[in-house]
């Protein structure tokens, strides 16, 4: 923020004008603010399992391979998809719900073919992006859990209602939040 009101005035003072900034300027910096304001509403990051060999390949990795759905920091709303941030690591909580990640298509398809880089991913999905909702004694994925689950993925025609079942599950014996029925906090019916 500093750099970028820094650069403002030193445009200006290049261009010798000394009047009051220009209307621009002022939606620029409030879409800025918009923004800052955005990004420190979203739920922390959490803490990355020694599993992972490579954190900055499994963040590249989620980039490369998910963000564009689901969002750089894992924030998807408005769009009609889950949002991940500080929430997927309910998804830990139940054999059924973590066979349920790996059996997503897009990941079970995933264009990467080496388990122990999908698992690092998935790994800073859940536990990075999923934060406190992963619970503190959830395992990391493993390459041979990779292996085994992505065998067997879900077809697209099934995913809403295995998705519901494995949030009712994990309401019922964990204790997540009744909002995760929800894509995304706030989502209207």
């Amino acid at each position: 923020m500093r750099a970028f009101l820094f650069t403002l005035r030193s445009l200006r003072a290049r261009s010798g004008r000394s009047s009051a900034p220009h209307p621009l300027f002022w939606i620029a910096l409030l879409l800025l603010g918009g923004t800052v304001t955005l990004h420190a509403a979203l739920p922390p990051m959490g803490l990355l399992p020694a599993a992972i060999i490579d954190p900055d390949m499994a963040r590249a990795d989620y980039v490369e391979q998910c963000a564009g759905c689901h969002g750089i920091q894992g924030s998807t709303a408005p769009a009609k998809l889950p949002e991940l941030r500080g929430r997927v690591g309910w998804f830990l909580c139940t054999p059924q719900a973590r066979a349920y990640l790996i059996r997503l298509p897009n990941v079970a398809h995933s264009r990467i073919k080496d388990n122990q880089q999908l698992a690092d991913m998935m790994n800073y999905v859940v536990f990075g992006l999923g934060g406190a909702s992963a619970p503190p004694d959830a395992a990391p994925f493993t390459a041979e859990e990779i292996a085994r689950e992505r065998q067997f993925a879900l077809s697209t025609t099934t995913l809403s209602a295995e998705r519901a079942r494995q949030v009712e599950s994990a309401i019922r014996q964990c204790g997540a939040p009744a909002s995760l029925r929800l894509l995304y906090p706030g989502q209207k019916g």
